[in-house]
């Protein structure tokens, strides 16, 4: 057994046990398998594995996979690092799923150079849930206004919320951040009922997210090992 396919089985048995814990179905969690600065046959490897989603941080090592990974049709590419004005179009042809969205110009452009023989592009609001001066995203009360937006966009799907917590050791803080953010994803469910996805938790925090409401884990070290 090749140590990839030891990571990965563990991760997922953890994440497994985290969803026993905290007595929720495995299947409402996503594993999204962050692969950014790894090469395409490891994400072929983790394929075979049965992994089918992954999460890229840098545009053209994103692409360069998905050009190389092309013969695997069911495969689903996330982005989910930060955004420029001038690299929405490739983001927008080649991605299914954005998952960092915390401006009006960028949702707008991505729906604009979303190909319309493609179905609309799944996005999901950043949210900057620590209000960390130097962290990416909306606040809490903006993001209301922005998944209006989302939502008229025609080659945009709003589906869900996502955050990076501080990194802290304070486990009650984390909680903290884990619950308002689940609050707040519970008010969006409410008022679009495509909403379904809360992506929050990575390596360290992955089992106190689950138990506070996340639906997507995302993990990439403990599967692909340390960046080159």
């Amino acid at each position: 057994m090749s140590t990839l396919e030891q990571n990965y089985q563990h991760v997922t048995q953890r994440l497994q046990l985290a969803c026993e814990q905290a007595q929720r179905n495995p299947d409402a969690v996503k594993l999204l398998a962050v692969s950014k600065t790894k090469p395409a046959a490891m994400v072929e490897q983790c394929y075979a594995l049965g992994q089918r989603s992954f999460g890229e941080n840098y545009l053209q090592d994103g692409l360069d996979k998905i050009e190389s990974l092309a013969h695997l049709s069911d495969i689903e590419w996330h982005f989910i690092g930060p955004i420029q004005s001038n690299k929405t179009r490739p983001i927008a042809t080649h991605f299914q799923w954005v998952e960092t969205v915390s401006r009006d110009k960028i949702a707008r452009r991505l729906s604009d150079q979303r190909p319309t023989d493609l179905p609309p592009l799944n996005v999901l609001l950043q949210v900057n849930i620590s209000e960390e001066p130097q962290k990416a995203g909306i606040t809490l009360a903006e993001a209301e206004a922005l998944a209006r937006l989302v939502e008229e966009l025609p080659q945009l799907t709003l589906r869900g919320l996502m955050c990076i917590p501080e990194h802290t050791d304070d486990d009650q803080q984390l909680a903290q951040q884990f619950e308002r953010m689940n609050d707040a994803f519970a008010a969006l469910k409410q008022q679009f009922p495509q909403v379904d996805t809360l992506s929050m938790g990575m390596s360290a925090d992955m089992s106190l997210a689950i138990r506070h409401g996340s639906s997507e884990v995302r993990i990439g070290t403990d599967i692909f090992g340390s960046r080159n």
